[in-house]
């Protein structure tokens, strides 16, 4: 029997032998894929945003394997990418959304980029970042790659029959799917075929505070991704975090789509979503 592979998620020809940036954002998710990346053995790089990577995974990476660039430094994180000799690289975590807006250093290049946008949204802008990293010769890896283990999976994940009925499920699909495919977001609260908030640029938690003003009970959070959904970046995430606020706002239950959301530390997810009678379902 030849060895199993590495991430179903990694693309055809894959050599493990080439370093792997990991371009960092906030949270435990681009801890999660360096500790996987280690573990498989492939040599890895990390280039990390000031004020938003975790300082303890930049503390991980020697001087040389490292470079720190402020939020908007496109031209000198492609110089970093040339310097490491990176084979492939992979987004992993979130940006703080109102950088967009107000604390943004963007260098000649980036000011370039953005200039030939006429939408500024999480896809246009890392799509054309995308493109300058390819032009490098660098393949971007889909951000699910090493976490396979850490994927939503089918039906109800935390042990129990979900509370929510199915017709109520489906109509929660419905208004997330059509929300992602108008660029709004990916994510909605409904309850008994009421929509009470769609998710746009304020992201996951603050919807969820907003839902759980209603105080409705019976709510139902659904996070899916786009039709067309690019999966080097912008993967939707669920983590203890997302959970939390789920709890705070008295919202009982999630449906994640399966495969293509990631639940960050899985294991420890379900198993405090079982503590708080929380349900978690894979659709």
């Amino acid at each position: 029997m030849g060895a199993l592979p590495l991430s179903a998620y990694l693309p055809s020809g894959f050599d493990p032998r080439r370093p792997i940036a990991l371009i960092a954002g906030q949270g435990i998710y681009p801890q999660l894929v360096a500790r996987a990346i280690r573990a498989a053995g492939v040599p890895l790089k990390l280039i990390a945003f000031e004020g938003e990577t975790a300082p303890e995974l930049t503390a991980t990476f020697a001087a040389e394997d490292r470079q720190e660039v402020l939020v908007g430094q496109v031209g000198k994180t492609l110089k970093a990418l040339k310097a490491f000799g990176a084979g492939y690289a992979i987004m992993a975590g979130q940006i703080t959304p109102r950088r967009l807006f107000k604390g943004l250093h963007p260098d000649l290049k980036a000011a370039t980029l953005l200039l030939t946008l006429k939408r500024r949204n999480a896809e246009t802008i890392f799509g054309a970042i995308c493109k300058e990293i390819e032009a490098l010769g660098i393949t971007l890896l889909d951000a699910r790659s090493f976490l396979d283990d850490q994927l939503a999976s089918p039906g109800c994940m935390t042990g129990r029959s979900f509370p929510i009925e199915d017709d109520y499920v489906e109509h929660g699909i419905h208004i997330a799917r059509e929300s992602a495919r108008l660029d709004i977001g990916q994510g909605c609260v409904v309850r008994k075929g009421t929509v009470l908030a769609v998710e746009a640029f304020e992201g996951t938690d603050e919807m969820l505070r907003r839902a759980g003003g209603f105080e409705s009970g019976e709510a139902l959070f659904v996070k899916t991704v786009k039709a067309r959904q690019d999966y080097r970046f912008d993967v939707p995430c669920f983590g203890r975090k997302t959970l939390e606020t789920m709890r705070e706002a008295k919202i009982g239950a999630a449906a994640l789509e399966a495969g293509k959301v990631i639940m960050l530390e899985k294991p420890l997810v379900l198993a405090q979503a079982r503590d708080w009678g929380i349900s978690l379902l894979g659709f």
